[in-house]
Order: C-alpha cells, then structure tokens, then sequence
C-alpha cells in the first residue's frame, strides 16, 4: 500500500496557518497513519507555529509581489525561480500523494508544480473575495473549498466545494471554560470583559484606539483582554502598566484562545476570514474594522457578509480612532443588541469545515488509486 503522504502548504498570517493544522490534524485522525510535511515562507510565522504544533516544515524563499514599485520586486523573479525549484525537489523526494494549499506566499510555486506533476491537488480558499494566488491555481486543482456562496464568480464551477472555514479545534466548544478563562487572564466574574484581536500580527489602528480608549474602559469598570502582536506590545505594556490590577491586559500573542473567547462579553476584531469564521462559531457580539491593507479590500467585503444578516457592527478603519470607543461603550451596555448579534452571527456559521475538507482529500486521493 502506498504511503499516505500529503503536503500542506500556506502561511504568512495565522488566517492562513491555522487552518492548514486544523486540515491536518481532521486527517490524522481519519488515518493515523498519515504522514505530513508543511512548507511555508522562510522568515514568516509559520515556520514557528507549525513545528509548535508537532509537524515538520520546510521554507521556500517567497514573499508576495507589491503592487507599488519597490526594490524587493527586483528580487520577486530570482525568488520565484528558487520556490519552484525547491517545490520540485521537496516533491521529488517527500513523494506525496495529496498537496494542500490554504493561501499564502508559499503555496503557490508548491501547488503549481504539483498539478503539473499529476498529484492530487486541493486549495482552500478563505475570503469571499478570493486571494491572486488562488485565481492563478484555480485553473489547475482538483478541487476549491471554499467558505463563501457565489463563489463561482471567480472559479470554476464544478470544482467548487462549501466547506466553511477550518478553525482551530480548541475554540469549537467553550463549554465550562469561562472559569477557568477567567483565572488564566486574571480577570474578575462580576464585570464585563471585551477581547481585542487584531490578527495574528497584530492591527495598528485598532491598536492605537485602544489605546487611547483606556481611561474610558476603567472608568466604566470594564475589563480588557487585548492581543497587541509583537510589533505593538511594548508600547500597549508601558500603558495598561497602571491599570493591569484592575483586569486590563496586554499580550503579544494569545495561545488559548478558547479561554480568550469564553471570557469574552463583545469582541474588536479584524475582518479576515479566520476570525470571521471563529466568530460565527463561538457566537459573539462583535465589532470588526476591516483592514484596508489587503489585496481586493477583501476584508470590507468579508464584514459585509455578516453585516448584511445584522450579524456584526462594522467601522471603516478610517473611522475607528475615533468612533470605535464609544461604539464598544454602547454595544457592552447594551444586552437586547448583544444578543440578537449573538444569535444572528450563529446562523452564519459553517460547523465541522476541517472534517469535510479531510473527507474530501482522502476522496481525491481514493479516486486516484483506483
């Protein structure tokens, strides 16, 4: 029997990892006998967050092409040659069966030598409005799983499967968890408490509006848990120093984020696809701020699926320095707005996607044996 080998590729943000393990691990557990390899983006945080995850991982000299002169577009043509290169290589002697792709620098020099080399091929696509790379792949997958109605508008019809999707496993269900949330973070049961999340690397704007929202927030006896990334956390440390005994806290980057959502009474979040999707699952009030720093304004485009069902508040990023702490003030001191968000944002959500994308690849792969 031949080994069942698969890659996953993608990364660059968490919206793009997480989902690759969360694909993973749903295989694993329909064949333990899988085995895996990731490849990513040299210097990206992949290449820390998978290993923690238990899984190998090889980089590929890539980074995305900008769309304003600059002098690393210079190099974009000599690093592109270097990924295929190396994808062929890694395929030449990883030998897999399967290669998944879930967005990101890396994935498409990995995903387009494979399709090429006749392997079973199957990219996961995030955004209602899809990234370049996965329009560029489109024309050689197998298969598109996607999150999102309508999305043959930008792929291939009969190639087009409505997954949802996949979420980290640990925040499906939050059952039981607020306590022991509540003890990690160090916050207290009797006042509200709002998650602040700007991505993985963290959101600049939402950043600097909370921080200057904090005499505001302990003024009105609310309690903060706010994921800076590394490039903010000095400052927002320095800040909260003088109101961290009353439930303001500050971290680079929040590992159990099941307990950070379990404490949670309203979320501040970025609108990419990953915490879109958590939100709908955990079923949160939530205010998001689109970035205007992605390809398409995808972001906008991701908030305005959810807005359309009065699933969310929604402040342009332009706006939120100054709007965005009186809209948190209004909507914690409102409970009859908190739960119709709550249960609107559930009818969105799209359970069990890493399953299905499992089942699918593993079908693919059967398919291809026979």
């Amino acid at each position: 029997m031949q080994p069942l080998r698969i890659i996953v590729s993608g990364g660059g943000t968490g919206g793009h990892i997480f989902p690759a393990i969360a694909i993973a691990n749903a295989i694993k557990i329909l064949r333990p006998d899988a085995e895996f390899l990731f490849v990513g983006a040299k210097g990206k945080m992949e290449m820390e967050k998978v290993p923690a995850a238990g899984y190998k991982i090889e980089g590929l000299w890539i980074s995305g092409f900008q769309r304003k002169l600059t002098l690393s577009n210079l190099a974009f043509p000599f690093k592109l040659i270097s990924s295929l290169v190396k994808a062929r290589k890694i395929l030449n002697t990883f030998k897999p069966v399967a290669v998944i792709g879930t967005g990101g620098f890396a994935s498409g020099p990995m995903l387009q030598v494979a399709a090429k080399k006749g392997i079973v091929t199957l990219i996961q696509e995030q955004n209602s409005y899809p990234g370049i790379t996965n329009k560029i792949l489109a024309k050689s997958v197998n298969r598109i799983c996607v999150a999102y109605s309508g999305m043959e508008k930008y792929f291939p019809k009969e190639k087009i499967l409505l997954t949802g999707n996949p979420i980290r496993q640990d925040i499906t269900n939050l059952e039981g968890k607020r306590d022991r949330g509540l003890e990690t973070f160090g916050l207290c049961s009797d006042k509200k408490t709002i998650l602040v999340i700007g991505g993985s690397l963290g959101a600049r704007t939402i950043n600097e509006s909370i921080l200057k929202s904090l005499e505001v927030f302990d003024k009105n006896n609310i309690q903060l848990v706010w994921q800076t990334g590394k490039g903010f956390y000095d400052i927002a440390r320095q800040a909260i120093a003088k109101f961290e005994n009353k439930g303001i806290k500050a971290f680079d980057f929040i590992q159990k984020m099941d307990y950070a959502y379990a404490v949670a009474d309203i979320v501040v979040s970025r609108a990419g696809a990953s915490s879109v999707s958590e939100l709908c699952l955990v079923k949160k009030p939530s205010i998001l701020v689109p970035s205007p720093n992605v390809a398409e304004d995808h972001q906008t485009k991701n908030a305005m699926a959810l807005v359309t069902y009065n699933a969310t508040l929604l402040i342009k990023d332009s706006e939120a320095r100054e709007a965005l702490c009186n809209e948190i003030i209004s909507l914690i001191n409102d409970p009859e707005q908190c739960s119709k968000l709550s249960a609107n944002i559930a009818r969105l959500a799209l359970k069990d996607s890493a399953n299905v994308i499992a089942n699918e690849v593993l079908r693919l792969i059967n398919g291809r044996a026979k």
